[in-house]
């Protein structure tokens, strides 16, 4: 399997990428396709998050959980779905937080956040990969390890990023990141059983350009339309 990564995340993550348990997660997505097994997201983006924010453009994490299991839903960045998909509940409940946090109107049909990405907002899931109508099928692959050392080598080797860590299982990578450098945005999950707990309300889309405009950076254009490139 080709492993389609940016060069500037295969410069930094080349040590990885040769080590016995990443070498495990892709024969063990070898047997599996080889098998009939269907995965999302399709071979091709399981690595998107890593081409469409290059490291060195990094300034903002959401970290995600499982890619969604379901047909036509997952394409390699968290919370986003292809242009033409409904967006899911929690990415509805982000949307909802989004308007009334900055006034901003966003779509009701439209969940493709590659806008995002190309800003340098880095949707990472933990797991990259699921079988299909599994959920969490691969959590225990290898996929941790790969992507606790990405946010380790973030945390390392840059300075000034945003973490946006809603829910517990995000809040539990907090021990990777050296908060003396960067920021972290704790809240709880935007999923319907959550969102009402404290997410709604939270303003981490606001506070965040607050925190990148301090560092002499440029805000993140939340706002999101069919009419923007989709990848």
């Amino acid at each position: 399997m080709d492993i389609p990564m940016d060069i500037s995340w295969k410069a930094e993550l080349a040590n990885e990428l040769g080590k016995p348990y990443f070498l495990s997660i892709i024969a063990v997505l070898k047997k599996e396709l080889a098998a009939g097994e269907i995965i999302y997201p399709p071979e091709p983006l399981i690595f998107n998050a890593f081409n469409q924010t290059p490291f060195d453009k990094v300034r903002v994490v959401i970290l995600g959980q499982d890619p969604y299991h379901n047909p036509g839903q997952a394409h390699g960045l968290s919370f986003s779905v292809p242009a033409g998909t409904k967006p899911p509940r929690s990415l509805t409940n982000i949307y909802k937080e989004i308007q009334s946090d900055t006034g901003i109107t966003m779509p009701l049909d439209y969940g493709n956040l590659s806008h995002w990405a190309e800003q340098g907002v880095l949707l990472l899931n933990a797991f990259l990969t699921v079988r299909a109508n599994e959920p969490a099928s691969h959590a225990n692959i290898g996929w941790m390890d790969f992507t606790d050392a990405v946010i380790k080598k973030i945390s390392d080797n840059k300075n000034g990023v945003i973490f946006l860590l809603w829910g517990n299982f995000a809040q539990q990578k907090q021990s990777l990141i050296d908060e003396t450098k960067h920021f972290l945005l704790k809240a709880p999950h935007p999923s319907p059983f959550s969102a009402n707990k404290g997410f709604f309300g939270c303003r981490h889309f606001s506070k965040t350009n607050e925190l990148l405009i301090q560092q002499g950076g440029a805000p993140i254009d939340w706002k999101l339309s069919p009419s923007l490139k989709t990848n």
